[in-house]
């Protein structure tokens, strides 16, 4: 994909494509693939980055309301926090992941809305901050919910990437237990791809219950329960 073709997309996306703002890109493209060499940070191929990296994180950039208070979840070397920072200068923005290594690469590409937090997501004692919670498949389904309820603010939305695998998940999964209540799944087409990925969105709608999330064990053991 080339610049052209990648600026229409971020367009596309409904992304003001800024002055500097493709060139942001491709200076942390350059850095992480040169650091992939010693540091394994991904498996996707240098080719695939714009698309799988870039615009596959920015696909829930729309749903997002300006100037919200994001989380994103096992954000890894930052995806997709450091996207939707850049490219939404509004949002404030806090990538999450217990990996030091990840988060050592994000460190090297500041930016001013973006903060970067080394915890284990079911560890971290933030309650009811954020509008929106993300992350991209960092865990089966349920377990994604149950770890992203607590950091959500009521009447905010936990919007996490997921890919067709998940939809009879997303259809089925009981979350009212953790406060979470499924406004919609939305398929979207993922840009210069065939791909299309699945975006269930969901609303809480009432404070975390006492007792979630629990500990991962328990989580992977006994996940909550679907059927309605």
């Amino acid at each position: 994909m080339n610049d052209s073709e990648f600026a229409a997309a971020l367009e596309g996306l409904g992304i003001v494509v800024a002055e500097g703002l493709v060139t942001s890109f491709d200076a942390f493209e350059e850095d992480l693939y040169a650091q992939n060499q010693v540091m394994n940070l991904t498996r996707v191929d240098r080719a695939d980055c714009r698309v799988r990296h870039f615009l596959d994180s920015l696909l829930i950039a729309p749903l997002i309301p300006q100037g919200a208070d994001v989380l994103d979840l096992g954000t890894g070397p930052g995806f997709p926090a450091w996207p939707l920072a850049v490219a939404r200068p509004d949002l404030r923005v806090t990538a999450l992941d217990s990996s030091g290594k990840m988060l050592g690469f994000l460190r090297r590409h500041p930016l001013p809305n973006l903060e970067v937090v080394q915890e284990r997501a079911e560890d971290w004692p933030v309650e009811e901050r954020f509008d929106v919670v993300t992350g991209r498949a960092l865990a089966p389904l349920a377990a994604q919910l149950e770890i992203s309820v607590r950091p959500c603010r009521v009447g905010g939305r936990v919007i996490p990437l997921r890919t067709h695998a998940d939809m009879e998940a997303a259809t089925h999964l009981a979350t009212a237990v953790i406060g979470l209540r499924r406004a919609k799944i939305l398929r979207v087409p993922l840009p210069g791809s065939d791909a299309v990925r699945v975006l269930p969105i969901y609303e809480k709608v009432r404070r975390t219950p006492k007792g979630y999330p629990r500990p991962w064990a328990r989580i992977k053991a006994d996940p909550i329960g679907s059927g309605g």
